[in-house]
């Protein structure tokens, strides 16, 4: 016998006939087999239930034999604990190294269902057709398979290992420069915060100087109208008084009234009335700031005045020709001035937009936001309260005006190309002059009544032309 079928028949000597596995606490039945005493007992309890020949009390059948043993004259097998013990630390008689149907060690493998199987098997219909080699042969075989695949993980590996090193290195110099970049940022924040705070203590060293000479010649020309002012009254008196006298003691006073009144009525000094603030509030970086919220604002050719032509140039053509005599206007034309609004409306959000302007001295033109329900077939004043946010320049005059009744911007010359910003949320439109970044004015209310419109506005065919984003605007002569 060779020491395989010694190993098989040393296996099946140790194995229980009911679980299959080796002995545990093994015992001995009256007709000499053994089981595991757990496996004994379920297999007896199992019995307890089924029907048929008639049980002595105390006695149950053999799972082997099927000969009625007594359960008290269970016995332990000391020695079949031994032998159990001795398969279970014995290398070659490892139950994965046997065939889990037939017990017989696996020998061949087979390369269909890449599995090992016994001898066995491998008559069997299942694995008759497929190609079986001998374990050690197959095991050569895939050996240098898996040693081919071996390498090939570890040059991988490898690689992978350089490019992790490679991606740390990366890292930490993105790291490195990002750490820089915010150092540098924050540097020049804090310098244009320091250069902003000195431009703010400048201007309004600036505007309070502005305002103490101001003051002071304003004070002195109170002091001087309030002189003149009592002096006239006191001449009024005698005047007054000298024309209810004689004719003849009239007549003799008359040369020194008449002096006394041609002291008084000699030129008044210049007096300084502050018909604007010089001082301008000019912030650094700002239009580039209002520029991130830049829109593309076009104005909408429907809402425009029927002589207000509008030539787009990337089109390079008229949007809105001039309309025959006999043309009706629609609702949305304006028809009492040369007005248009854009084709966008606003009812959120911050929005910025330019209009360049190339007008001649004496121009009238509007510019700014307007509501979208406006009157678009009556005059009405320009003003928030008929739901208009402009400015204009007036006739004649190098200033914007506001309102009918405020007090005037004055500016050196009209600027030639304007920033126009619009806060719906917080209430605002602003107006700067681009080309030095001059805030010119600024409209605050809680709310505004609805969306809003950008506004355009020229006054006569020599007001000159207006370019918003592609499209230049002029009124027909």
């Amino acid at each position: 016998m060779d020491a395989v079928e010694l190993a098989r028949r040393l296996q099946e000597e140790a194995t229980c006939s009911i679980c299959l596995d080796y002995f545990i606490d093994p015992v001995m039945t009256a007709c000499g087999h053994n089981f595991c005493r757990e496996c004994i007992q379920m297999s007896w309890e199992k019995g307890k239930g089924k029907k048929g020949k008639k049980k002595q009390k105390g006695y149950f059948p053999c799972p082997e034999c099927r000969e009625m043993s007594p359960q008290r004259n269970l016995r332990p097998n000391r020695l079949l604990i031994k032998v159990a013990e001795m398969a279970r630390q014995h290398p070659g008689l490892q139950k994965r190294d046997l065939c889990q149907i037939h017990q017989e060690p696996l020998k061949l493998f087979c390369r269909d269902d890449q599995s090992p199987i016994c001898v066995v098997c491998r008559e069997a219909q299942e694995h008759r057709v497929h190609s079986v080699l001998p374990v050690d042969e197959a095991a050569r075989e895939y050996k240098a398979k898996l040693e081919e695949d071996i390498k090939y993980l570890r040059e991988e590996i490898m690689k992978t290992e350089t490019l992790q090193a490679k991606g740390e290195v990366t890292l930490t110099e993105w790291q490195e420069k990002v750490k820089e970049r915010r150092e540098r940022i924050l540097e020049e924040f804090q310098k244009v915060v320091l250069f902003l705070v000195e431009e703010e203590r400048r201007l309004l060293q600036v505007l309070k100087k502005e305002e103490e000479d101001t003051l002071g010649r304003l004070q002195k020309s109170k002091t001087f109208l309030d002189r003149q002012s009592s002096s006239l009254d006191t001449l009024l008196l005698q005047l007054e008084e000298q024309s209810q006298q004689e004719p003849l003691q009239m007549l003799q006073d008359v040369k020194d009234t008449l002096a006394r009144k041609e002291s008084l009525c000699v030129q008044y000094p210049e007096m300084a009335l502050p018909v604007a603030i010089k001082t301008v509030c000019r912030v650094p970086g700002q239009i580039e700031v209002l520029k991130s919220f830049q829109e593309d604002v076009v104005p909408d050719p429907s809402s425009a005045y029927p002589y207000l032509l509008l030539y787009e140039s990337r089109q390079r053509r008229y949007l809105s020709p001039p309309p025959e005599d006999s043309t009706p206007y629609s609702k949305d034309r304006f028809v009492a001035y040369p007005c248009a609004v854009g084709q966008k409306s606003f009812s959120s959000g911050r929005h910025y937009w330019e209009v360049g302007m190339n007008l001649t001295g004496d121009a009238l033109w509007a510019l700014g936001v307007c509501r979208d329900n406006v009157s678009r077939k009556d005059r009405v004043p320009k003003s928030p309260e008929n739901g208009f946010w402009v400015v204009q320049l007036s006739k004649g005059k190098k200033h914007l005006s506001l309102l009918t009744d405020s007090t005037p911007i004055t500016l050196t010359e009209p600027p030639s190309h304007m920033g126009i910003f619009l806060d719906f949320q917080a209430g605002e439109v602003s107006f700067y002059s681009v080309n030095d970044g001059c805030h010119l004015h600024s409209f605050s209310q809680a709310a505004f009544p609805g969306p809003l419109l950008p506004f355009f506005c020229l006054g006569t065919p020599k007001s000159g032309q207006m370019v918003i984003s592609t499209v230049t605007m002029w009124v027909k002569g």
